[in-house]
């Protein structure tokens, strides 16, 4: 072989070393820890009129945050809400929809960037390791990490600067109100609504099968009657409505078989008139027990005795069913003579 075919040695790096440091240089730690980088004050940490400019940012970004809040309140109310509108460049949109989100938006955009303006200007920014330890902390650490807290909050200017605490109190108090304003959406106050029927003095009572008025020789001794105020009919759109809460059943009672006085006083010639909605679930009473004069809700088997004021005697129902005062009007129809004195409905004493 030729002194061209023999491949020329390459050195060894520790040779090279042996060559001209006499040795091989070797790194101490080819990952140690740089530390922190030296800690440079921001303009605020020096400049006091730069640090209440900063503190003015702040609290105006908090302070749009609370108009934003309003907006959005305001926007509830105006608005309707099958009101459209052109936005350019989204289009035909939604008014009321429109006007939530983007004062939502900004109210919560506002917190957001007011409190990360705070932090990087006028919060402490001085670095701080920390060791890694168990989950479990002893005592001592639990106590650390109070003092921390509390040198944290005294870092942060929240007492020094009482501009940016009560702007963000403000904003973080208001921006609930949105909430608070969509229960509007679970639907219309119900004020009173609840506590009136459409039985007034002189509504004459209809009978629901004929859709004539009711005269007392209509009303047999034993039969069981429905009836609904004079005026309401299944064409109105809120006919369902106050049905629920109108309905009635009619039943005729020997009057020495009436054992509450009330409900005597308040019949005519032992025609009694009771709701017709059970006080358990609001279900429609419909059965009829000729004997005993026990009406019988069929959902829960609520039974009610309309000789004794329609008290409950069996079931789960907790009320007795509401009793309307009639009467009979010169031309010899059934009448009310007011309103049920006491609300229609399941449930609804414990609510009212």
């Amino acid at each position: 072989m030729s002194s061209q075919e023999i491949p020329e040695e390459k050195h060894l790096p520790s040779e090279q070393g042996d060559a001209h440091h006499g040795g091989v240089a070797v790194a101490d730690d080819p990952f140690a820890d740089p530390g922190l980088p030296v800690h440079k004050p921001r303009i605020q940490d020096i400049d006091e009129r730069a640090a209440k400019r900063s503190e003015r940012t702040v609290a105006m970004l908090f302070i749009l945050s609370m108009l934003a809040t309003i907006g959005f309140i305001a926007s509830y109310v105006i608005f309707p809400v099958d009101k459209i509108v052109y936005i350019f460049p989204i289009g035909k949109v939604s008014a009321l929809n429109f006007s939530l989100g983007m004062t939502l938006g900004v109210a919560l955009f506002c917190i957001g960037a007011g409190a990360v303006h705070w932090a990087r200007t006028l919060m402490s920014d001085v670095e701080v390791a920390a060791e890694r330890h168990e989950i479990a902390a002893p005592p001592e650490v639990k106590a650390q990490v109070l003092q921390d807290f509390a040198d944290g909050a005294n870092e942060s200017g929240i007492g020094r600067r009482p501009l940016i605490r009560n702007t963000l109190l403000g904003a973080m108090a208001m921006v609930p109100l949105a909430g608070v304003m969509l229960l509007r959406d679970l639907g219309p106050l119900p004020e009173d609504k609840l506590r009136k029927t459409l039985w007034a003095k002189g509504k004459l009572l209809i009978n629901d099968n004929t859709n004539e008025p009711l005269r007392p020789e209509d009303v047999l001794v034993g039969s069981l009657t429905f009836a609904r105020p004079e005026g309401l009919e299944e064409e109105q759109h809120d006919f369902q409505v106050q049905i629920a809460k109108a309905a009635l059943m009619i039943v005729r009672i020997q009057p020495d078989d009436i054992k509450d006085k009330k409900e005597l006083e308040w019949s005519h010639d032992g025609i009694v008139a009771y709701s017709k909605i059970c006080t358990h679930v609001g279900c429609p009473i419909s059965l009829y027990e000729q004997q005993t004069h026990h009406v019988l809700c069929p959902c829960h088997q609520s039974t009610f005795d309309l000789s004794d004021g329609a008290r409950v005697i069996f079931g789960p129902a907790g009320h007795a069913l509401p009793q309307l005062r009639i009467g009979v009007n010169d031309e010899g129809f059934l009448e009310a003579l007011g309103d049920f004195e006491e609300p229609v409905g399941p449930a609804f004493w414990e609510r009212g």
